[in-house]
């Protein structure tokens, strides 16, 4: 099957499914349930009097709709107008307040028959104790659906076909309504009824419906071709796309294969399609997140959306409800086009993980990573600084880690144990990761979360991203600082402080008659002083750009839309860097994008961490340093 490119969702389109959606009109067949969050509070317990055990006092309750629940709630925050629920619910409290917030969420329940006889309401108690789930008490595991109610609930809903564009199928309780008979008798309903969509998600029967499209995840997928992986491991983009075109092949109907944080692959009459999974830089919550991306392919396409630009829709979805921590998310329209004006997509994360997959251009260290080529002519390039040309902040990882560390605890420092220092300590290294390029007062804006979401630090101590920032600042200026000091003494040359031949690169480029620009997520006056403190300010013609204190300004993305906006056509556009947003602007727009690996330590060799970010945010090319300097002009058709 051919790979139909990945374009993703212009906001004109995207705008357009958003209207078209409110007027759409859905069915959900599924296992409705509940989950319910018990949050204790041990501070008001006391002694049973019958048992003379501690009470476990419940200071909040919280109910939630889950399984097919989830999905219609996902539905109706999209947009959906016209919504109908065919299920079954229990004769019990968890039954009636299903009911309700059913009815609140504007969902027609006529379809949601109630069953007494041995059926029990799906609910999942989910208590929790200082932020972290204790076991989970579940009702619903014995249930037995009679045969006679299972047709009752296909004659509902055959009986309202007519009225809807599309129907959604949740299976995902192995004691729910999708009895043997109840699948025989919606098999044939689909086989009859040609002219309808379905959408299965089924997580115990995906088989059973070979007339309705299919949304798997990549290990489902994997075991319905027959292909065996071990308990834990990832499956491999080959064997996901091999999985999915099977699925297809097999009954001619679009199937949906989900990847978790990796995106997901869709296969139809077109061939297979990728969709990259979106970097999120702060904390996920992946729980409902199959739900919102079924729902958001289910909402585009009865809008009139194209496979893959449901799949697409679906992902952006789901890119919002992950990052609501602790509830199972929705996502509105207003947050939906929020993340589909400009997503950050995070390609060929394979690649990224197994250097063994590494392809290099013959007799060079320059890794290949996709198959476009350099400008015939390359007219500008845009130069990130540090770690890519500087190495004066070589280091500022080691700085910003224990600074945030001790922000998050602030009067735990010393008392934390063991467990939260870490669980501390692996959000800090997380959040350094992912956001690392960006500017330095959006990384403390996402401090501040952090400080708020451990609850450590009285709200009334949380500082603003500004004041952060000046912490943390003060600490690598001074850094900076002593390390221009020896360089203006001749203690240490030019060479000590700038990543090898990265100063004879901008000569080359500059008497090539390459505009060159400096683009940096530091404060432009610091970027400004130590270029020129360095002695090569004066060879970005092009001007040199730098963070401006607004966070709503990214310098290097306004370089590359001013560069663009001269130019018109991003051909002879190059960007050089370490960090994923240049690179990620850069490939969002069409330019080149070369991205530099190094060891800021030595100045020169890979830094295997740098190199995955960096192909993960769309590098075209990723090099070590510009130690084979000639090979790197010649490979950029520029002359020595």
């Amino acid at each position: 099957m051919t790979e139909p490119s990945f374009a993703g969702l212009a906001l004109p389109r995207l705008q357009e499914l958003l209207a078209r959606i409110e007027r759409t009109r859905l069915g959900v067949l599924g296992d409705f349930c509940l989950d319910v969050y018990w949050f204790l509070d041990p501070s008001a317990a006391e002694l049973s009097l019958e048992t003379g055990l501690p009470t476990q006092p419940v200071a909040e309750q919280r109910c939630e709709l889950g399984g097919a629940g989830n999905v219609v709630n996902n539905l109706r925050a999209i947009g959906c107008r016209r919504i109908e629920a065919f299920g079954v619910g229990g004769a019990d409290p968890w039954g009636r307040e299903l009911r309700r917030l059913l009815a609140e969420a504007g969902t027609v329940t006529d379809g949601l028959l109630e069953e007494a006889r041995q059926w029990a309401t799906p609910a999942y108690i989910k208590p929790h104790r200082n932020d972290e789930e204790t076991n989970r008490l579940d009702f619903g595991n014995f249930n037995r659906l009679p045969d006679e109610t299972a047709a009752r609930l296909i004659a509902a809903l055959a009986a309202r076909l007519d009225e809807l564009d599309l129907v959604v199928v949740n299976e995902q309780v192995a004691q729910g309504i999708h009895t043997e008979r109840l699948r025989r008798e919606l098999a044939a309903l689909m086989r009859a009824r040609p002219d309808k969509r379905f959408i299965v998600d089924s997580r115990h029967h995906s088989e059973a419906y070979p007339d309705a499209w299919l949304k798997i995840n990549d290990r489902e997928a994997a075991h319905l071709i027959g292909a065996a992986y071990p308990e834990g491991a990832r499956i491999r983009l080959e064997d996901t796309k091999r999985a999915a075109g099977e699925l297809f092949a097999r009954h001619r109907r679009p199937v949906f294969v989900t990847r978790g944080p990796r995106g997901l692959v869709v296969g139809d009459e077109t061939g297979l399609g990728e969709i990259p999974g979106i970097q999120i830089f702060g904390k996920v919550d992946p729980v409902g997140a199959g739900d919102s991306l079924l729902a958001g392919v289910a909402a585009a396409t009865a809008a009139g959306a194209t496979v893959l630009e449901a799949a697409t829709f679906g992902n952006l979805v789901a890119s919002v409800t992950v990052q609501k921590w602790r509830q199972t998310g929705t996502a509105t329209p207003a947050e939906i086009l929020a993340a589909g004006a400009d997503p950050d997509y995070v390609y060929r994360p394979e690649l990224a993980e197994d250097i063994r997959r590494v392809r290099y251009l013959p007799g060079t260290e320059f890794e290949v990573v996709g198959d476009r080529r350099p400008p015939a002519r390359v007219t500008h390039v845009i130069f990130d600084h540090d770690g890519t040309i500087s190495t004066l902040r070589e280091g500022w990882e080691r700085i910003m880690e224990p600074m945030m560390i001790r922000a998050i605890l602030g009067p735990r420092y010393e008392s934390a144990d063991d467990s939260l220092y870490h669980r501390v300590v692996d959000r800090v290294r997380d959040f350094i990761d992912k956001s690392t390029g960006i500017q330095t007062l959006a990384q403390m804006q996402g401090l501040a979360r952090m400080v708020r979401e451990f609850g450590c630090v009285p709200e009334a101590d949380v500082l603003d991203e500004h004041g952060y920032k000046k912490i943390y600042n003060d600490a690598l200026l001074a850094v900076v600082r002593r390390r221009i000091a020896k360089f203006d003494a001749a203690e240490l040359s030019l060479a000590d402080y700038t990543v090898k031949n990265a100063v004879r690169l901008l000569e080359a480029l500059r008497r090539a008659g390459v505009r060159l620009y400096l683009a940096s997520g530091t404060d432009e006056q610091d970027v400004v002083a130590e270029a020129e403190a360095l002695g090569y300010a004066g060879l970005f013609a092009g001007a040199i750009y730098g963070a401006v204190g607004d966070v709503r300004h990214e310098a290097k993305r306004l370089v590359i839309e001013r560069i663009l906006g001269e130019i018109g056509d991003p051909a002879g556009l190059v960007a050089i860097g370490d960090g994923p947003v240049e690179i990620r602007e850069t490939h969002k727009r069409g330019g080149y994008a070369i991205g530099v690996a190094t060891d800021e330590l030595r100045r020169f060799g890979l830094n295997e961490a740098k190199r995955a970010r960096l192909v993960r945010a769309g590098a075209d090319l990723i090099i070590p340093d510009y130690s084979q300097l000639p090979a790197l002009l010649r490979f950029l058709n520029v002359a020595e």
